[in-house]
């Protein structure tokens, strides 16, 4: 039994523009858990297109459950193969991606599109495909339904992260992520809380003044 996603993203950027940042695409915040990317082979068909193979390494932390069936010394590093195919003349680009250690736990396999938008000739579609196997006896499903889930929360993040990067190569300011969203909201709150503060100070301290000069008078 494998798991089956299917999945369409459209990013408001033209297809050259996307080609361009595809290979720019890390680091970027959204992509801490991408530790390296290596061309490990290129080249130029007869007719144009262009051929890629990269390595990627990825640390993913693997679930409690499935950590007390592998030995502690088992690297959670991910090595991840990525075929790509770029036609420049039709203007797509087909990504393979598949996991080569760690097979005997979980296999997840991906399949990408990305053609110019049929709405809008300066967009970029996606079209996405994935599956996701377990070898593992007795716990295969379980592994499958935490491999799919795993998958749909990194789809969130990788455009995230596209989004992030194509902003930049465009001169234009990257949306901010939560965390710098987070941390600007509680430096807002701490200068509120801070000036309440301050205020209320000055308002008891003008009321024990007050209270003083009344006193003063009736002495």
């Amino acid at each position: 039994m494998v798991k089956y996603f299917l999945g369409h993203s459209v990013l408001r950027s033209s297809w050259d523009q996307v080609f361009a940042a595809f290979w720019q695409r890390y680091p970027n915040p959204y992509s801490k858990h991408v530790l390296t990317e290596d061309i490990v082979h290129r080249e130029v068909t007869p007719d144009q297109k262009l051929l890629s193979r990269r390595l990627l390494t990825k640390t993913n932390r693997m679930p409690r459950w499935a950590e007390r069936l592998f030995p502690a010394n088992v690297a959670h590093s991910v090595y991840i193969l990525e075929d790509s195919i770029v036609d420049p003349q039709n203007q797509t680009m087909t990504t393979f991606t598949w996991n080569i250690n760690h097979a005997r736990l979980m296999v997840v396999e991906e399949r990408c599109v990305y053609c110019v938008n049929s709405d809008n000739s300066g967009w970029t579609e996606i079209h996405r495909e994935a599956w996701v196997s377990s070898s593992l006896f007795g716990v295969s499903r379980a592994v499958q339904e935490f491999g799919l889930a795993r998958f749909k929360s990194n789809v969130t993040k990788s455009m995230k992260g596209f989004e992030y990067v194509l902003a930049k190569l465009q001169g234009e300011a990257p949306s901010k992520t939560l965390v710098e969203t987070a941390k600007e909201k509680a430096k807002e709150k701490a200068k509120e809380t801070a000036l309440a503060a301050t205020e209320k100070a000055k308002d008891l301290a003008s009321k024990a003044a007050t209270k003083k000069q009344q006193q003063q008078q009736f002495v």
